[in-house]
């Protein structure tokens, strides 16, 4: 079996959100997609370590934002490679709510989707939620997210936890967050460098060969 055959399959990216017991969770995930047209379904898989999944489960709901290619690696590693049991995600950023009361990020949206959880499929690692769309609308035109973009052309890296996680080869010189894929072009790394898009010390980092 060849693994690069998954490469050339098309994904978005986008901020999976939630809201149970007062406590919000959100995260990045690749594997949103609509599934009927009608009623409106949608799923989306979400590994069982994450906080966002383990309060999907509670509240039953879930909130979903289509990403701009303008969304810069910093919201990207904010909900990405940081957990919602430690870090208030939504705290400083243009949000919203919906209809059934859950935050969502506004900046760098194409659109947003209300969705209620109507069946789940334990996975293994993972848990597939099916939702039905109860509120969705478009927030902007610009070009959306593709993974393939997020890749290429904004460097990053797939976590650990993400259903399409691979091993990833070395392509380019410099030092590489282990974390969240940032790369400092150089051959020395400060030893006090911090990384701009999940805040991991230098320790994290690991060298790049050309």
């Amino acid at each position: 079996m060849d693994p690069k055959a998954f490469f050339k399959l098309s994904y978005g990216l986008y901020i999976i959100s939630t809201e149970a017991d007062g406590e919000q969770a959100g995260c990045i995930a690749n594997t949103f997609n609509q599934v009927t047209s009608s009623p409106a379904q949608v799923s989306v898989t979400l590994n069982k370590d994450n906080a966002t999944e383990q309060r999907i489960e509670k509240s039953g709901k879930f909130a979903v934002t289509v990403l701009q290619q303008s969304a810069d690696m910093e919201l990207i590693g904010r909900f990405g490679f940081h957990c919602s049991r430690d870090t208030d995600k939504f705290s400083g950023l243009d949000c919203g709510t919906d209809e059934q009361g859950l935050p969502y990020v506004k900046a760098h949206a194409a659109s947003r989707f209300s969705c209620k959880v109507v069946k789940t499929l334990d996975l293994g690692t993972h848990v597939l939620f099916i939702g039905e769309v109860v509120g969705s609308e478009v927030l902007d035109n610009g070009p959306v997210m593709t993974y393939e973009y997020y890749h290429q052309v904004k460097n990053g890296r797939t976590p650990k936890n993400a259903p399409s996680y691979q091993e990833e080869k070395k392509r380019v010189s410099g030092w590489r967050c282990l974390l969240c894929g940032y790369v400092y072009e150089g051959e020395i790394l400060p030893p006090d460098f911090i990384c701009p898009v999940c805040s991991a010390p230098a320790s994290a980092f690991e060298k790049i060969e050309s």
